[in-house]
Parts: C-alpha cells; sequence; structure tokens
C-alpha cells in the first residue's frame, strides 16, 4: 500500500489550520486539535472540546460515518457542550483532514476495520484521556456504529453507553445484494482494483441536489454540507472503492456472527432513520432486537443523516440520547 503522509500531500499538511471555517456552520474553539501519528505513519486529524457547563456530566466521543470531517458536526458539538458534556472529534483515516491514501485522494479506503479500531484506541489513550473526563460515552454515525460495535468486547470499562444513529449493518435492496457485492469486490481487490469506484464516481455526494440526495430533507443542513464537500475543500470524498466496501462488508459480517453479539455488554441504544434509502432500517431493528444490552428506536420519516436532518427528525434523536446517556451513575 502506496500511503500518502502529510509531506507528499501539501494540501492536507498540519502547518495549515487544524479546524476549516464555513459561513453558517459556527465551529467551538477547541481545547486542542491536531494530528497524531498511527504506527504505520498514517496522520489522524483530532480536536478535543470542554464545556464551560457545570457539573460536567462526562466526554461524548464522535465516531463519524464514511465521507464525513469534523467540520461537518459543528453543530452537533455545541448542542453536546450545551449539555454539559466535553466532546471528542476525529477523522477516520481515508477520510475529512486525516491522511489519504492515494494520491486521488477522493478515493477513500481502508484495508480493514481492525484499523479503525487501532486507531480509535490510540486517539483514546494518547489524546482524549490526557485531555477530556470520564465518564465516556459514544455516538456514531452509520460507519461509525460498525465501528463501535465490532470494537465493543473490547472497549471493557472505558466505556459507559453508546448511541448509534442509523448503523451501518446492512445495505437497503435498492442496489446489488451484499452476496452479489461480497463476490464482486473481492475479485476486484485480489485483481488490483480496490481503487476502483463502485458508484459516484469522484464527486460523490458534492454533485447530488437537494431533491435526489438519499441523506437528509434539509435545505440548510444540506447547503451547509455540500460547502464542506466541495472537491476544493480538500475534505470529501468520491463514491466509495471497491477495497472499503470490502472491508466494510467484512466488517458486517462479524459484528453479525452470534459469538461476537454475545460479548457485546455496553448499554446501546440504535435508532433507526425510518426513511433510510442507504442502510437497511430492518436488518438494524433485528440487530437491536438480537443483542442482549441493546435498547432500539425508529424515526419514522427521517433520511439517513438523522443529526444533519430536519428539526422535526433531529430533535426526536437528540431527546431520545438525553434520555439514554446521563453523566451520572447508572
Amino acid at each position: 500500500m502506496n500511503i500518502i503522509t502529510e509531506a507528499d500531500a501539501p494540501d492536507l499538511a498540519p502547518s495549515r489550520a487544524v479546524l476549516r471555517h464555513f459561513p453558517g456552520n459556527e465551529m467551538p474553539e477547541p481545547r486542542t486539535a491536531g494530528y497524531l501519528q498511527m504506527e504505520d505513519g498514517v496522520a489522524v486529524r483530532h480536536a478535543m472540546f470542554r464545556t464551560p457547563r457545570r457539573p460536567n456530566r462526562g466526554t461524548v466521543i464522535l465516531l463519524q460515518g464514511r465521507n464525513e470531517s469534523i467540520e461537518k458536526y459543528g453543530e452537533t458539538i455545541n448542542d453536546l457542550l450545551g449539555r454539559a458534556f466535553d466532546v471528542a472529534a476525529f477523522d477516520w483515516r481515508g477520510q475529512g483532514g486525516s491522511t489519504r491514501y492515494w494520491r486521488d485522494a477522493r478515493r477513500g479506503h481502508v484495508d480493514d476495520y481492525d484499523q479503525y479500531l487501532s486507531d480509535f484506541d490510540r486517539i483514546f489513550t494518547q489524546a482524549i484521556l490526557p485531555e477530556l473526563r470520564a465518564p465516556f460515552f459514544i455516538l456514531a454515525h452509520s460507519t461509525g456504529g460498525l465501528v463501535a460495535l465490532l470494537g465493543a468486547p473490547s472497549f471493557g470499562n472505558r466505556i459507559r453507553r453508546m448511541v448509534l444513529s442509523a448503523p451501518f449493518f446492512g445495505l437497503t435492496e435498492e442496489g446489488p445484494g451484499e452476496t452479489t457485492l461480497r463476490i464482486t469486490t473481492n475479485l476486484l481487490c485480489h485483481l488490483g482494483l480496490a481503487r476502483l469506484y463502485m458508484g459516484g464516481g469522484p464527486a460523490g455526494q458534492a454533485a447530488l441536489d437537494l431533491a435526489t440526495n438519499k441523506l437528509t430533507t434539509d435545505p440548510v443542513r444540506f447547503a451547509r454540507n455540500r460547502q464542506i464537500q466541495d472537491p476544493a475543500n480538500r475534505l470529501g470524498l468520491g463514491g466509495s472503492t471497491a477495497g472499503w466496501l470490502r472491508a466494510s462488508l467484512e466488517a458486517i459480517l462479524r459484528v453479525h456472527d452470534p459469538d461476537h453479539m454475545a460479548r457485546i455488554h455496553i448499554p446501546t441504544l440504535i435508532v433507526a432513520a425510518g426513511g433510510d434509502r442507504v442502510v437497511s432500517t430492518a436488518v438494524t431493528e433485528d440487530f437491536a432486537r438480537r443483542i442482549r444490552s441493546g435498547a432500539r428506536l425508529v424515526i419514522a420519516g427521517a433520511r439517513h443523516e438523522l443529526l444533519q436532518e430536519a428539526d422535526l427528525y433531529r430533535e426526536q434523536f437528540l431527546a431520545a440520547f438525553d434520555a439514554f446517556v446521563p453523566g451520572s451513575e447508572l
């Protein structure tokens, strides 16, 4: 794998401002922000935020979905700080402001989801623990939800509770089936075509308009996120690649293994979007029913990105979060 380091990619260099600022998307001032180098040389961008509210209720760790960045969560970070939580945010390797794998930086990639888990562990021990306060909670969206449940058996006593927004547990029936995709992506990767776009091309979400997007019904938040995704800002990705999709399908298999599910003991609220056309709401509900520590909620009519949705849906999600994530002893 030819990893492009920060020195090789000047437009991702730490000498630039760590966080980007966009009109209409107010980012709070982080306590610390920077880049943490992983063991394989990848630099992961992170930011730690301290709430001014007292008493402090602990720390919420944000785990992004695919093709997201810290900037996309400015509104949510402000919401959490206002609820007296500290907040930790970072960009997964291969996206946002973290190191990209290919010289065409629009092609997001990961070899295996264990790399995501390794990065999370290093960020937790070296960036979060020194700066922010326990107890620790996870708020994860889509791909981040898949990572969270993949790592849940190994999190031990570090994470008190988790809230997962439209987790990536299975694809909808609008596209090819998972078996077909698994065979196809395995073949493409075997042929050395892991970087091949599987859909969406290099433009990805930046080419969509409000009428054709599957992520949100909210015009203001859609416009804000589309601005962040503009290729000129060097934060967004194109469509998913064969390599990333293969790694994701393998992670989905692992999470659904009954032995793995039996080892998930962290209390977890799984919130599905009733109008989701990206991940399968039925699969999400079924998974939540089958884990002994799980609770579930479906927000009728909402699209995939619950935290980027219209207030009608977003406020339901935040109310569920408020009811499930106390900062006191459980």
